[in-house]
């Protein structure tokens, strides 16, 4: 508690009422939310039990679980720290009946549920689809039910979505299922509907402590709500220039509703940055000043004045990545310093290729930030069905991935027939397998490659209640043939990454089972939350990659933000009010991101097609200039063109006078 500083330990001893922290980037927030853990458990009584942190990665749960452990002890085994989907998880596996649920129902990840609404919409243009898709899940964020949603449409692409949500949900729990926004949204109406539930877990938990409360969508707030009624027992940590997240549902609103909510609400600031220099924070807070604030703030820092914020000016993409490689090459043999103490940070992922070519080029080692999840790996999608179908025999899209994978005669026709079979009977199509009468609907040879599959199922789950996880996983591939198939369907370099990575996840699910004492059976059930950060991610060293939303929470010694024109940042679609604002709280997460020096880059000219187009430095570049020369957005009035292109050519003749 001696390292805390005074906002801080206001923070951690404050238990009168609700309390919201705003923790300006840098600001120890992780250090507040660990030792008020520590001190409800040590000083005030608590059970480590009745208390839950919740985070919004599986990495951060578990690097904070760690931190608490070096101040309470074993006792932290006991603490509820989890992300928000998997306390939903938790809820919905202990209060599943009352919502017509079995406790092995089945998650459905974000390809199953594509699948799904393909099947569902039928032959549609994949663009609509994606945007259909979209509707629902910011719908169900926002706790809007189908009859609601189509009610409310405002226009025909919303009317097709609302029609398409209604069959969607019918469609989720006749397969026994749910889908990641069901793990908010369910538990808030097990809540909203069945108060003895509701009183059950409230007197459970007895405090709760959420991190990056700015990223919180509606239901999220909703489900904090329910959760902490009558005692309003709760922390909430964050900051209102960090919400980045409003494309996936993310509600600033939250913030106000917060303050409106809760009269006797505790506001504490977290001011003083432990991370960054003060010529960088000034530019983060002059360019922020340019926001409507809801609560004032203003970081600032004992690191010293630092470096001078450099600007520079490239003729194109290809200048730009072959400048920032070199810069950052010459800076790290002045420095001595080490790969990994430089980002290079960008808006879209499509700036990565150039950068990539160049460092490649100058043999400089790179790691990109929020490329493919190891569970979105076909192969790896391939063995979790047979987890998922063990789990929930009831889950059809598992049951036709793996009934499938490898191919054992069993086709389109023979499951259309299935299918048909399972409808009229109200079942699944696992269990339709083994239904009386089905003699008369297929023939001997579907009959047969059916039920030997069923047979082998049944058999693997015996086994998986009761047999270590590592040992059933590994007789389950043999026994399909997996590694033969990969090697009979694919050139042989693929088929040795393929089976690899499958090896690589039978080792981690295998070290999984026995480090939490649980069997495949238990494992399987939450496979659809399981994720690769819990470990095995080894320090590299090497440049980060990566694009401002994934780069949100990191620290780097030394920041290259790339790509800061007029079009890019802020993105040629955001130029309304709101969304300019979010774009330069982008830009403030991408300052903020830098302890020693930050370098900003825009280029005159940059390829869009075929044709090489002008470009204008952003409008941010400017703002976050000397305070004489900060803002020319005023309030929620976003510059036309013209005053862009005026403010452009003062910051020409402004870095000319420069150089």
């Amino acid at each position: 508690m001696v390292k805390l500083n005074s906002a801080q330990l206001e923070a951690v001893q404050h238990l009168e009422g609700p309390l919201l922290v705003l923790a300006g980037a840098g600001s120890g927030k992780t250090g507040v939310i660990t030792h008020k853990i520590a001190w409800l458990v040590n000083d005030y009584g608590i059970k480590p039990a009745q208390i839950a942190a919740i985070t919004f990665t599986n990495k951060a749960a578990k690097e904070m679980k760690e931190r608490v452990g070096k101040l309470i002890g074993g006792r932290a085994e006991g603490l509820i720290v989890s992300t928000f989907h998997a306390l939903g998880v938790r809820i919905l596996r202990q209060d599943a009946a009352t919502l017509g649920l079995k406790p092995g129902f089945s998650i459905l990840d974000a390809a199953d549920t594509g699948a799904l609404f393909q099947e569902l919409a039928g032959n549609i243009d994949k663009g609509r689809l994606r945007a259909l898709q979209s509707r629902i899940s910011l719908w169900k964020n926002s706790l809007i039910d189908p009859a609601a949603a189509l009610q409310n449409a405002a226009d025909e692409i919303e009317a097709a979505a609302a029609k398409l949500y209604a069959d969607y949900e019918r469609t989720l729990r006749a397969y026994q299922a749910v889908d990641f926004d069901d793990l908010i949204c369910l538990p808030v109406k097990l809540f909203s509907e069945h108060e003895a539930a509701a009183q059950r877990w409230r007197s459970r938990l007895w405090h709760l402590l959420v991190d990056e409360y700015q990223d919180t969508n509606r239901g999220q707030y909703r489900l904090l709500q329910l959760l902490t009624q009558g005692r309003d027992s709760f922390t909430a940590v964050g900051d209102d220039d960090q919400s980045i997240y409003a494309w996936r549902g993310a509600d600033s609103e939250n913030l106000r509703l917060l303050r409106d909510d809760y009269p006797a609400l505790k506001v504490v600031k977290l001011e003083q940055n432990y991370r960054s220099t003060a010529r960088i924070l000034s530019a983060a807070n002059t360019l922020i000043a340019n926001n409507p604030k809801l609560f004032e703030k203003k970081l600032w820092s004992e690191h010293g004045l630092g470096e001078a914020i450099h600007v520079q000016t490239c003729r194109d993409g290809d200048h730009e990545a072959e400048w920032v490689s070199s810069r950052l090459s010459a800076h790290r043999f002045e420095r001595r310093t080490k790969f990994s103490d430089y980002a290079i940070l960008y808006r879209g992922n499509h700036q990565a290729r150039a950068i990539e070519q160049q460092l490649r080029a100058q043999r400089i080692p790179y790691v990109i930030s929020g490329g493919q999840s190891f569970f979105d790996r076909a192969e790896i999608k391939d063995i979790t069905c047979y987890l998922r179908l063990l789990a929930n025999q009831d889950d059809d899209p598992a049951f036709i991935r793996a009934v499938t994978t490898p191919k054992r005669g069993i086709g389109g026709t023979t499951l259309e027939a299935l299918g048909r079979a399972a409808g009229r009977r109200q079942q699944s199509l696992f269990s339709a397998i083994f239904a009386p009468g089905l003699d008369a609907e297929l023939n001997s040879k579907q009959r047969t490659a059916l039920r030997e599959f069923g047979d082998f199922i049944n058999r693997l789950e015996q086994r998986a209640a009761k047999e270590p996880a590592g040992e059933v996983l590994g007789d389950l591939i043999k026994a399909i043939g997996y590694e033969s198939w990969l090697f009979e369907s694919l050139e042989v370099r693929e088929a040795e990454t393929k089976w690899a990575n499958v090896c690589d996840f039978v080792e981690w699910l295998r070290r999984k089972g026995e480090e939490e004492g649980k069997t495949l059976l238990e494992l399987a059930q939450s496979v659809a939350l399981l994720s690769m950060l819990d470990g095995n991610e080894g320090e590299q060293d090497a440049v980060q990659l990566a694009t401002l939303h994934a780069a949100k929470g990191l620290e780097f010694r030394h920041v290259f933000l790339i790509g800061v024109e007029e079009g890019l940042l802020p993105h040629r679609d955001s130029l309304e009010p709101a969304k300019m604002e979010e774009e330069r709280r982008l830009m403030y997460v991408g300052i903020t991101r830098a302890q020693a020096s930050l370098t900003v880059s825009w280029c005159e000219k940059r390829k869009q097609g075929r044709e090489s187009m002008p470009r204008e430095p952003s409008r941010f570049i400017l703002e976050m200039g000397e305070t004489a020369q900060k803002a020319s957005v005023q309030g929620n009035i976003v510059p036309d063109a013209g005053t862009a292109r005026a403010k452009a050519a003062q910051l020409r003749a402004m870095l000319a006078a420069k150089t």
